[in-house]
């Protein structure tokens, strides 16, 4: 058989409607400055899919410096992995930085998140070592998961009882391994916009040894007092022994970290393969993460006023009678019932007649006969912005009710 012949009739339960769905449905081009209003198809649209949560994409401090770090540096230097020939005083600064704000001994830069926490689970994890991890991880997590020669155990998301339940697998199997247990979950869970338990997770090393590894990539810069995430918000920094984020969302940038203390770093510096054989994070990368996150520590500001218009937007929601599940974050996911077909006339609909973009899931990524909207609110939004939302959605969610959207998938050629 040849190995590309499944690709021509079997697409997955999304790639099935392919032709249907580029540039549309799948694949869509947001054009124009990066804020709470983008241009899709030439029309201007209220924006709610992107991860700007502080508003920092175009903050003018923030492009001068790309800017003259692009002039300064080029995208070339420094040439080479970290450990061969690609570091430098301004990775080791941010580092350091990132480190010190968070409350942690050590950090290390990652070029992608994705791939950093992939690679982070394999050098941590051996064979004899066995995993316990929440139900709703990141897809980043699970892949890591699926590399994983050794054993693993999910516990039902945000159930502390049945995480418990899962350890005392772990334990028995670690026993017999001779491996150790590592921990992982997230501090604000991406599609629920659920905080995860970590207080309460941590509070069971008096009971199991083991190590807890959390992704705060949602939280980092959004949560907690000082913007310092969850192990802020939930006064537990100390019992995180390995703290990961990504730049991709309150920093709106690209590139992640690990914070922990210097022994695991030390570890982590030498093993990782991904970063051992990959070229160093560009410099004018480095130079913008820098800015962003002196802007994230000295503006308080941004993380008001993003908060500000979580609350209107999601006490609206509410208000109206909308199932925003049990989001303690940004994170705003509008839950209702329908199909695929449903979902694919609200979004057409949604875009073209209220000028509003935002992101839909669909079955495989929730059940069958549910449709989640996330909305992610940012700095950026305006009053007016949530207002015409919230009246949007009233009016889209009772066409849904009235079943007026044809069973079928919608024609977008002509539009």
């Amino acid at each position: 058989m040849d190995l590309f012949a499944k690709f021509e009739n079997k697409l997955g339960p999304i790639g099935d409607y392919a032709e249907q769905a580029p540039g549309y449905f799948a694949f869509p081009k947001l054009e124009g400055e990066i804020g709470n209003h983008m241009y899709f198809r030439g029309k201007e649209k209220i924006v709610w899919s992107l991860n700007n949560y502080l508003g920092l994409a175009n903050h003018p401090e923030v492009r001068k410096v790309d800017t003259e770090a692009a002039a300064a540096y080029g995208m070339a230097a420094p040439m080479g992995a970290r450990m061969m020939s690609g570091n430098s005083d301004n990775h080791e600064r941010l580092e350091k930085e990132l480190a010190a704000f968070i409350g942690k001994e050590d950090a290390m830069l990652f070029n992608f998140g994705y791939q950093g926490m992939v690679s982070a689970i394999d050098a941590l994890c051996s064979r004899r070592d066995v995993i316990v991890y929440d139900a709703e991880s990141h897809a980043c997590i699970i892949d890591g998961l699926r590399l994983h020669p050794g054993h693993r155990y999910v516990f039902k998301h945000n159930d502390v009882a049945d995480c418990e339940k899962q350890l005392q697998r772990a334990v028995e199997m670690a026993e017999k391994t001779g491996g150790g247990i590592l921990l992982i979950t997230e501090g604000v869970f991406g599609m629920s916009g659920n905080q995860g338990k970590i207080k309460e997770i941590a509070a069971l090393k008096s009971k199991y040894e083991f190590r807890l590894f959390v992704d705060d990539a949602h939280g980092f810069g959004t949560i907690g007092s000082r913007g310092a995430g969850v192990g802020d918000a939930q006064d537990c920094i100390d019992e995180i022994d390995i703290y990961f984020s990504t730049f991709a969302k309150s920093m709106a940038s690209i590139g992640g970290f690990l914070a922990a203390d210097k022994k695991i770093l030390k570890f982590l510096r030498y093993n990782m393969r991904s970063q051992i054989y990959a070229k160093s994070m560009p410099m004018p990368i480095v130079v913008g993460n820098l800015k962003r996150l002196e802007l994230l520590r000295s503006r308080p500001e941004l993380r008001e006023k993003l908060w500000h218009n979580v609350n209107r937007l999601q006490q609206g929601l509410r208000d109206r009678g909308f199932d925003i599940g049990t989001t303690n974050s940004p994170v705003t996911p509008v839950i209702m019932k329908g199909g695929l077909f449903d979902a694919t006339h609200l979004i057409l609909d949604m875009r073209e007649n209220y000028n509003i973009f935002c992101s839909v899931v669909v079955y495989p990524v929730i059940p069958k006969g549910m449709i989640i909207l996330r909305l992610i609110p940012t700095a950026a939004h305006t009053d007016e912005d949530i207002d015409k939302t919230l009246q949007a959605f009233s009016e889209l969610r009772d066409k849904i009710e009235q079943k007026v959207y044809p069973q079928e998938m919608p024609n977008i050629e002509n539009l």
